[in-house]
């Protein structure tokens, strides 16, 4: 099995746009944008919108292929990445969700995976900048999204084999370094492995991630954020939020929070005991409510901006945004709800030895 060097905290120098950001989280709370991928939806994009010139004649359909649109439409998500920028995000995130070789198999477009990737950094920078020249003095943040795959290390497709798994660990490391590569270097300010629900695939994310800064020689903040399935506290690998930090903690992360699936009323409790057992900062970026029937979602700006402004209040939380459903009126209400208030105030490091499983254990 590969093996990737221990995180350094102190042996590896930081570009500059990342220190930056480090400042900026020790100053205030920090917003990150909104959803990407419901905001695609409504530019009513066809399959040639997917195909470009560039995949004009590939032989697999390619719609709903968000990632591609980078290459063959870079216009709609520099405008998307703009409208958050303008709404008042000081981060936002490539479009790169399932810019990796594993997720992008279903599309057969794996050798396109750096470039994509590539892509996504050059249509959120050309957004920064124009963002950034709009006015003088503001900087504004790229985040390479890291998403959670389309296949897990811990659970079987396969209800009749459960010893099962469509995917290895080197496969899984491999895909999410040769991500990593093309992430760093696009030159994005930070790494953001996201809507964790496997908690053994961001571990080869994390992995992964440390035996590229080992072979680059630098590292930028590594950001984890796990998504609750549902209101019965857990991920879909079955752990509660607290195992979940335990597992991840010892990649030493910039800042570890939730997102996805739940609305931020039903985040609250978990939100609540992440703040108080994180060694690092804590983020928060919930769907607009739960989906209903017909697949939408119904939080208002000022619903989700409400919430929100209640946990910042409580001194939960260093990021705030949005995930699905959100749009950048959402983010310019979230935006203005934290805005007066205090970070989160990071905690002590932990003295005593954390372990877990699909529940936390502490030995003391």
């Amino acid at each position: 099995m590969k093996r990737a060097p221990e995180p350094k905290d102190d042996l590896m120098p930081t570009p500059p746009r990342s220190q930056a950001l480090e400042k900026l989280f020790a100053e205030r709370i920090v917003v990150l944008d909104g959803a990407m991928g419901s905001m695609v939806q409504t530019y009513k994009l066809g399959e040639a919108d997917y195909r470009g010139e560039q995949f004009k004649t590939h032989p697999h359909e390619l719609k709903n292929n968000s990632d591609v649109l980078c290459i063959t439409r870079p216009d709609v998500i520099e405008a998307i990445h703009l409208q958050y920028l303008e709404a008042g995000a000081d981060v936002i995130e490539t479009n790169t969700f399932g810019a990796t070789s594993i997720a992008q198999a279903d599309f057969k477009l794996e050798p396109h995976v750096k470039a994509m990737n590539l892509a996504a950094i050059a249509c959120a920078r050309r957004a920064v900048e124009k963002a950034e020249a709009k006015t003088p003095g503001r900087t504004c943040f790229i985040a390479g999204a890291i998403g959670p795959l389309n296949r897990t290390l811990s659970l079987s497709p396969d209800v009749n084999r459960p010893e099962y798994r469509a995917v290895t660990w080197n496969q899984v490391v491999d895909a999410y370094t040769e991500q990593i590569r093309a992430l760093l270097e696009g030159g994005v300010d930070a790494l953001l492995v996201e809507t964790i629900f496997d908690t053994l695939n961001s571990k080869a994310a994390l992995f992964a991630i440390e035996g590229v800064f080992d072979e680059v020689g630098y590292r930028v903040p590594v950001m984890v954020s796990v998504t609750i399935t549902d209101r019965s506290g857990r991920t879909l690998s079955g752990q509660t939020i607290t195992a979940f930090y335990n597992s991840i903690r010892h990649a030493k992360p910039f800042s570890v929070g939730i997102n996805c699936a739940l609305g931020g009323k039903d985040m609250r409790p978990y939100v609540e005991e992440l703040a108080q057992v994180a060694e690092c900062y804590v983020s928060c970026y919930p769907n607009a409510g739960l989906p209903n029937a017909f697949g939408g979602y119904d939080e208002t700006p000022a619903d989700m901006a409400n919430v929100l402004g209640d946990f910042a209040k409580q001194g939960w939380l260093n990021l705030v945004g949005g995930c699905c459903g959100s749009t950048p009126a959402h983010i310019a209400a979230i935006a203005q709800a934290v805005k007066s208030q205090k970070p989160h105030v990071v905690g002590a490091p932990h003295t005593v030895q954390r372990l877990s499983g699909l529940e936390p254990l502490t030995i003391r």
